[in-house]
């Protein structure tokens, strides 16, 4: 919350206050209706016509005739301040008790909002509503921790991966400032592949950031014509490489949006491509439905791969280097943009080697109600 949403609120009683002064409260009432109670029903309350027993042994204080106002007023206050110090001291003893947790908690939260989040309140003992609130935080600390180190990550290898084609322009630039015989067909044609692989960059981010978001409208969409879409547009590409590209599936009806599932599926397929065997390659598209969830599968031939590479091709900008080809790279960003896009669909990403080489990639969303059409 910035300095501008604060809200200034005036000092009041700490918590610990309030519930000592419940505790004081609480405690007074119940010895001033005992009070009243012994008052009404026990002194002037008594039938005149009952029988007592003889007391004349007993203490004066003790006798019916001595045990009047007189007596009883003094004594009732006596108790009654004896009452309010030992609920006040007692009530002050066991707030702190049982505020004693949170004090753990606040300390947390201090220490998250001066940029620790490495602290943890790991509150000991049984579960009651002051251990769910510090695992709940501490679950809440792990989250934001993991979320600010993948973030700081990020930018700095997308600032590592802009700062590379500016870097290569202005080389380039400087080349053609100071060489002026030198070919400028070549030199626009390589200033122009480099400010294409900026723009790509550039939209990467954005669609990353976009499906990070989850700001998208969402409608009924069938995600066996999207595959199909996605297909068909690089089937071009596949061709020139040489690899052989088969679809299959039924109608799978999911709720989404069909401009980032399309983008998901093409840059399954174009990974798929890319990095398969260098001819007479396969890929498989394959749709299916099963209970409450639709399924894609992209399958390609190519290297066997080891599960510790499998592992981090979702990381932004990891790209496999032995996996890629000289002339289509990428921008590193296809699978995390994958990944971010099944995420904001409530849905799930596998990756997995296969045995005989290649890559199986398996995502999983959830299929639209029975009422919703395609």
């Amino acid at each position: 919350m910035s300095e501008e949403e604060t809200v200034d609120r005036r000092p009041g009683l700490s918590v610990r206050l309030k519930l000592t002064l419940s505790y004081a409260g609480f405690l007074m009432l119940a010895g001033a209706l005992l009070l009243a109670a012994v008052w009404v029903f026990l002194l002037r309350g008594t039938p005149t016509s009952y029988s007592f027993p003889d007391l004349s042994n007993l203490p004066l204080v003790f006798q019916r005739g001595s045990f009047g106002p007189a007596v009883f007023g003094p004594a009732a206050v006596v108790v009654m301040a004896f009452l309010l110090v030992f609920g006040l001291a007692g009530g002050w003893v066991l707030a702190g008790r049982m505020l004693a947790p949170l004090t753990r908690v606040t300390n947390a939260t201090r220490m998250a909002a001066n940029g620790s989040l490495s602290h943890r309140i790991r509150l000991p003992g049984r579960s009651d509503e002051f251990r769910e609130l510090a695992d709940a935080f501490d679950s809440m600390l792990a989250q934001l921790e993991a979320h600010v180190a993948e973030q700081q990550r990020f930018a700095a290898n997308a600032s590592h991966e802009l700062r590379t084609p500016l870097a290569i322009s202005k080389a380039l630039l400087d080349v053609a400032r100071t060489d002026p015989d030198h070919d400028t067909g070549e030199l626009v044609d390589r200033l122009h592949a480099v400010n294409t692989r900026a723009i790509d960059l550039t939209e990467a981010l954005l669609l990353l950031s976009r499906a990070d978001r989850r700001s998208f409208t969402r409608e009924p969409v069938d995600l066996s014509l999207v595959a199909e879409e996605a297909a068909e547009t690089l089937l071009p590409l596949a061709e020139k490489r040489g690899v052989t590209i088969e679809t299959s599936g039924d109608f799978t009806p999911m709720i989404g949006s069909q401009p980032l599932l399309l983008q998901l599926a093409t840059n399954l397929v174009h990974n798929a491509i890319v990095h398969n065997l260098p001819a007479n390659g396969h890929v498989w598209v394959a749709t299916s439905v099963r209970t409450r969830t639709v399924v894609l599968t992209v399958e390609n031939t190519g290297e066997k791969l080891t599960h510790e590479l499998v592992s981090t091709l979702t990381e932004p900008f990891q790209r496999g280097a032995e996996r890629i080809s000289t002339d289509h790279a990428g921008v590193g960003l296809g699978l995390a943009i994958v990944k971010s896009i099944t995420q904001a669909h409530g849905g799930t990403l596998t990756l997995a080697a296969r045995a005989a080489g290649g890559l199986r990639i398996t995502v999983k969303l959830p299929a639209a109600p029975p009422h919703t059409g395609g």
